[in-house]
């Protein structure tokens, strides 16, 4: 029966959530996990290794350790995710959230024996609204992974309690090391099985020896959170209790502790931001009724002893495991979150699946009291999916969801913010510079829209503009990502001397940045600091091993010092990355043609040209190798089609006035190296001007 009813809910689950397979939204962090991420996008080995050696300070992802959550993305990724294909990301999301449920299910069942209770408590959790928020979200990955290793960590917790034996114990700490690496909010767990052990287990016994074998996941939830900080302080925002006055906490608090009742209670107007009120005191309303809220209903709580564990235990545990979210300790921009609430809402499924055993059993003796108690799942869980499809209906894309949210929160800085990124991926540049000066105008003290206006300037080419906002970024905090984006924009200037200067500072805020290091690298590469260049871009390699770029410029750096087998092997990996990369092909072949290999030169020059049509370098180039070889038609077919994307490329011009002669087309010869002359002033090129005025006078005494 257990199976079937698992199978049933799960069912009931996906159809509920189907929806969100369609979704193509891009959430507020989505770039660091998907959209800009390199190791995600690079599937590989190396990407899982730097994931989950990156302990204390993560390169690609600002905030704790979270490398399952990472590498999971990565395999969507491989699997055909994308930016523009996020149904593989939504699919896995959605198979671990039925997962999740039907784990659920089985913990209800090990705690309470009653199996229609716990698959009436997990069909409620399961198609409840606010579980929608993980799922069309790329970014929230690591809340439902966490959640479970989570469960499975519960699951084998109780099978303990209730049978021991070393193996469900050990294999209990593997998913709570397992729950960590996805998402440390997983931390409260080992308290959670302390409470456990009172209701419902209520565990006989020494309490001292049911404290002292937690004590291996308490010393391991120690180090996660040691871990967390210091990988959330080095990579993002921390605020801790002390930053702010004393009664803020506590405010914070007593809002939150009823703001998620009120929601799971009554999921309407749910949302993926729920900005910081503006007041934080007892003269704003929402904080008072939390306030008083808290202090009306932990008296009830503690009262309801007297007659049942279930109430107070089961409240207890959701506030234990959604403790480390509840901005006690600042990380986020949002009071509270949807997804917060998603793995401590096991608390309160088991305070309800004890309520649904106590009504089943109270009403007992009636068959219409029966009848009613029995119809009040279904009813409740039909409510709950239609309110899903209505909340799911408004994750169509990123604009659309952000519209929905401002309904919300009208002036919320950071939703303008997330639609001009969505605009200017759209295409449509005026729109997103319209909310991102709405942003700068809710909230002027924000990095990210001030570097998010500048990209878009710097589409439209106003670099000057674009190096302003940088600089107004900078007055507010100094930023890594920032100061890249600044070196950049200066490049553009060529203004290399102050992008270099830009890219060390990057560097210095941002030690793990292998893009810095790759354009420092080609700063230096360009003023002919090969040294420098290449341990430029050998550090962008120990960062990021499979960065195309990277291996390519370092090859360029080694060809630029005549060392050709260096460059070859670089432009190799290169390769390796990024096989249909024209530029890469075409410097591959310069490479082979000089070290003696003019067909493997051709082949590779050839694919650069089917990759990209109007390559003029690689026309010229494969028109050198092949007139090397004695193939002048050929040569000649080369030089002319670079001569239709760049009429005025002098170089191209005198080798086809070679090559003209050298067929004994004398005439066509005199003409192109005219035209090449034409293009010269007599004055700052005298001495190519003298070289073609005397291969013009040997064409005509046809002399090639």
């Amino acid at each position: 029966m257990l199976f079937f009813l698992i199978v049933v809910v799960s069912c009931a689950v996906l159809v509920t959530h189907w929806p969100a397979l369609s979704a193509k939204v891009i959430s507020f962090d989505d770039h660091q996990y998907l959209t800009e991420n390199a190791l995600v996008q690079n599937p590989s080995f190396e990407s899982a290794w730097l994931f989950l050696s990156q302990v204390l300070e993560p390169s690609t992802v600002g905030g704790y350790y979270q490398p399952l959550a990472m590498i999971s993305l990565m395999l969507d990724y491989a699997l055909g995710g994308s930016e523009n294909n996020l149904m593989p990301f939504h699919r896995t999301s959605l198979i671990l959230h039925t997962a999740n449920t039907a784990l659920i299910i089985v913990l209800l069942y090990l705690l309470f024996e009653n199996v229609w209770a716990a698959a009436a408590a997990g069909l409620l959790f399961g198609v409840h609204p606010m579980t929608v928020e993980p799922i069309p979200w790329v970014g929230e990955r690591k809340t439902l992974l966490a959640a479970f290793f989570a469960l499975w960590c519960l699951i084998l917790y109780v099978r303990y309690a209730q049978k021991g034996g070393r193996k469900f114990y050990i294999s209990c700490m593997v998913m709570y090391v397992l729950a960590l690496m996805s998402k440390p909010t997983s931390t409260p767990l080992p308290l959670v099985m302390l409470l456990i052990d009172y209701w419902p287990l209520r565990r006989a016994g020494s309490k001292s020896k049911i404290i002292f074998e937690k004590f291996p996941l308490f010393a391991i939830g120690a180090l996660s959170a040691v871990v967390t900080y210091i990988s959330q302080s080095r990579t993002a925002a921390t605020s801790l209790p002390g930053d702010y006055r004393p009664e803020y906490g506590l405010l914070v608090l007593c809002h939150n502790i009823i703001f998620y009742l009120y929601k799971m209670l009554w999921p309407m107007n749910l949302s993926s931001h729920y900005a910081f009120p503006k007041l934080i005191g007892l003269a704003n309303p929402m904080m008072l009724a939390g306030v008083i809220g808290t202090c009306v209903l932990i008296p009830l709580l503690i009262i309801s002893l007297r007659w049942t564990r279930a109430a107070f235990t089961g409240w207890l545990i959701f506030f234990v495991a959604i403790l480390p979210t509840m901005q006690v300790i600042g990380f986020s921009n949002v009071i509270a979150s949807d997804k917060f609430a998603y793995l401590p809402s096991i608390g309160l499924l088991m305070a309800l699946t004890a309520f649904l055993i106590w009504l089943y059993k109270k009403c007992g003796f009636s068959k219409l009291c029966m009848t009613a108690a029995i119809m009040i799942v279904p009813l409740l869980s039909v409510s709950e999916a239609v309110g899903t499809r209505r909340y799911l209906a408004n994750w169509k894309d990123t604009i659309s969801y952000c519209r929905y949210m401002l309904t919300l929160t009208p002036s919320a800085a950071s939703l303008y913010n997330l639609m001009g990124i969505a605009f200017q991926a759209d295409g449509r540049p005026d729109d997103a510079i319209g909310c991102f000066y709405r942003a700068v105008r809710l909230n002027p003290n924000e990095v990210e829209t001030y570097n998010n206006l500048a990209s878009v300037l710097i589409d439209q080419n106003k670099i000057d503009d674009a190096i302003e906002c940088y600089e107004m970024a900078l007055r507010i905090k100094l930023d890594g990502v920032v100061y890249y984006n600044l070196g950049v924009a200066l490049a553009k200037k060529n203004k290399l001397d102050e992008a270099e200067k830009c890219y060390e500072k990057a560097v210095k805020i941002k030690p793990y940045f292998p893009r810095a290091y790759n354009n420092l690298g080609n700063i230096f590469l360009l003023k002919g600091r090969f040294d420098e260049a290449e341990m430029c871009f050998q550090k962008a390699l120990q960062i990021w091993p499979n960065y195309p770029q990277a291996w390519y410029n370092l090859g360029n750096t080694f060809k630029s010092q005549a060392r050709l087998n260096d460059a070859l092997d670089c432009y190799n990996k290169a390769l390796w990355y990024k096989p249909d990369d024209a530029e890469i092909h075409n410097n591959l072949g310069i490479t082979l043609a000089l070290i003696g290999q003019p067909d493997d030169a051709v082949a590779h020059l050839r694919r650069a040209l089917q990759l990209k049509p109007d390559y003029v370098e690689a026309h010229y180039n494969l028109g050198i190798v092949l007139a090397s070889q004695g193939k002048l038609d050929e040569a000649i077919t080369c030089y002319q089609q670079a001569l239709r994307f760049k009429s005025n490329d002098i170089d191209v011009l005198k080798l086809l006035a070679q090559a003209y002669a050298q067929t004994g087309r004398f005439d066509n010869a005199v003409t192109t190296a005219q035209s090449a002359l034409r293009l010269l002033s007599a004055d700052k090129n005298a001495e190519l001007v003298d070289y073609l005025q005397k291969k013009i006078e040997s064409y005509k005494q046809q002399k090639p």
